[in-house]
């Protein structure tokens, strides 16, 4: 038994009653009132906006230049990270506190450092301790190639290294290996693309960072008119002017592609539904390859001649084929109503 158990009912509740003036009576069930500043309290006695606050994952992508930081980067947002390009080392923990407070929305963060900020670049280290204080769970991922590789890939783009100044090419990669050699010792992931093209780099960034769920490929299919001209994002363009058109049939000819009727009357012509069947079995063979090059997005062109009712028709059935089969689809009707 405690001292404090041992005092005298009565003793214990006068000084239950002086320590509680202060603070606001609640009856059994209730939640506590709010502080006079406004803020939320949690059952534990924390505040409750940072019990919700969840703390995003972070991957700081770095390494030399013309190694394949901008194509590790697309490759994480392709894969729903939240990136940000040459942010200066010192905001990366308010980068990171402004994911917390996202409710979730901002779950990964992936951010690009690099010699554009060097001015900033001395900060990073104490960044990173910044960051393992707070329980950040992040990782970095150090992008290398050979001297030889970087002054091809810099000879052909015809652009001088960041750091080179006066001197040549090969001035500027030593002296940034040089800078970064500290970092590459921190790494937790080093990949040296010398021999790697776009599609090798972006297979490894999927293979360590999308998990075991195959990488989402995302459809916009779109109808139009030829008459208007093709659509000049098409990757995939089709042509339904080898059906009827309902725009010779006087009862269907103020209608679209969305109407039953106007959808009936096409998919009841020879070879409709034959090409919306082989067409889509032709989609999974092209989408399966666009996965394993790293292609995240394709824009498929339906057209016919004024982009109303045979291509809106076509459009709408294959979009539903593609969402059934695990496609994140969108549809456009480019030039529906334009007439």
């Amino acid at each position: 038994m405690t001292e404090h158990e041992a005092q005298p009912t009565a003793e214990r509740d006068r000084a239950h009653e002086e320590a509680g003036q202060d603070q606001p009576h609640t009856a059994a069930g209730e939640q506590p009132a709010p502080q006079e500043d406004g803020a939320q309290v949690s059952t534990d006695g924390t505040p409750a906006a940072a019990a919700e606050a969840a703390i995003p994952e972070l991957v700081i992508i770095s390494g030399m230049s013309g190694a394949g930081r901008s194509t590790a980067a697309k490759c994480l947002e392709d894969l729903g990270w939240f990136v940000v390009d040459n942010l200066p080392p010192a905001l990366i923990p308010t980068m990171v506190e402004l994911g917390a407070r996202s409710q979730g929305n901002v779950a990964r963060i992936a951010v690009v450092v690099d010699v554009r900020g060097r001015r900033f670049f001395d900060n990073l280290r104490e960044s990173l301790a910044d960051l393992d204080t707070r329980g950040v769970t992040r990782r970095i991922v150090f992008l290398e190639s050979s001297d030889d590789a970087l002054v091809r890939r810099f000879e052909s783009v015809r652009r001088p290294h960041p750091l080179q100044g006066d001197g040549r090419i090969v001035d500027g990669i030593a002296a940034e290996r040089h800078l970064l050699r500290e970092l590459r010792g921190d790494a937790d992931l080093v990949i040296d693309t010398s021999s790697l093209n776009v599609h090798e780099l972006r297979a490894k960034m999927d293979a360590q960072f999308a998990g075991e769920e195959e990488p989402e490929l995302r459809a916009t299919v779109m109808s139009f008119g030829f008459k208007y001209g093709l659509p000049v994002d098409a990757d995939l363009v089709a042509d339904m002017r080898f059906l009827p058109n309902p725009h010779w049939v006087p009862e269907l000819r103020p209608y679209t592609g969305l109407n039953e009727e106007v959808a009936a009357y096409v998919f009841n012509q020879p070879g409709a539904k034959e090409f919306l069947d082989r067409y889509a079995e032709l989609l999974r063979l092209i989408a399966a390859g666009y996965r394993r090059e790293g292609k995240r997005y394709v824009t498929i062109a339906i057209g016919c001649t004024g982009g109303k009712h045979r291509s809106v028709a076509m459009s709408e059935k294959l979009a539903a084929r593609l969402a059934a089969e695990g496609v994140e689809t969108v549809i456009v009707h480019r030039d529906m109503g334009r007439e």
